[in-house]
């Protein structure tokens, strides 16, 4: 489920609350995403979806923690794109909830080394970090028109070797715009056990797309 407002949705943190009612109930992981705290999602309502899941019992899973198969009801609370001075902005709000965050991130090369250092204090606060393409590029009509095998090489792998060489252990690609195909699953399972995409809907022209560059 999408938590960001920019996407237009509907009595959006009801929504949320139900979905994290159902998790709680069938003892479910469910899946929340946003991209900039404080500007695509409120920093309120970000603290009411993070109490809904303290109240509820929820616990908090990193996407690589999805890995081992967690037999209990949790969320998995992901972040995505570059804004990391927003998240760092987050810290303390996190921790109130013991609340542990995937952060997805693009365009790492280009990051500051203060925006790196930012990355590996919430890495060593308990949050998790992985690969989101080197250049935000969608993987259909990049396919499409170069191939996959140029996907990997220009987009997928940079982005995980990136990682990689700074220390982390990427375990999960997201695909930006959450836009996928069997082809390009399949390629990327060959690098990475797990792989991000999404099920949306939405009513235009209220929104274009859920991952705001």
């Amino acid at each position: 489920m999408n938590l960001d407002h920019a996407t237009g949705s509907e009595a959006l943190l009801d929504n949320v609350l139900a979905g994290l009612d159902r998790a709680a109930q069938r003892g479910e992981i469910i899946e929340l995403f946003a991209h900039r705290p404080g500007t695509t999602v409120g920093w309120d309502d970000l603290e009411v979806v993070l109490a809904g899941a303290a109240q509820r019992n929820l616990r908090f899973f990193t996407y690589a923690e999805l890995l081992d198969g967690p037999a209990e009801p949790g969320i998995a609370l992901s972040f995505d794109d570059a804004a990391i001075s927003a998240w760092y902005e987050g810290r303390e709000l996190f921790a109130r909830y013991g609340a542990r965050a995937t952060f997805f991130v693009t365009r790492y090369a280009e990051w500051t080394q203060e925006g790196r250092q930012m990355l590996r204090t919430l890495a060593a606060d308990g949050h998790s970090v992985e690969p989101h393409g080197r250049h935000h590029l969608d993987a259909p009509q990049f396919v499409e028109e170069h191939g996959v095998r140029a996907f990997l090489r220009d987009e997928v792998l940079p982005s995980i070797d990136a990682l990689v060489a700074e220390g982390y252990t990427p375990t999960t690609y997201a695909y930006p715009y959450g836009k996928r195909t069997s082809e390009t699953d399949r390629a990327i399972l060959a690098y990475l056990p797990r792989v991000r995409s999404l099920t949306y809907s939405f009513r235009a022209p209220l929104v274009s797309n859920p991952c705001p560059r």
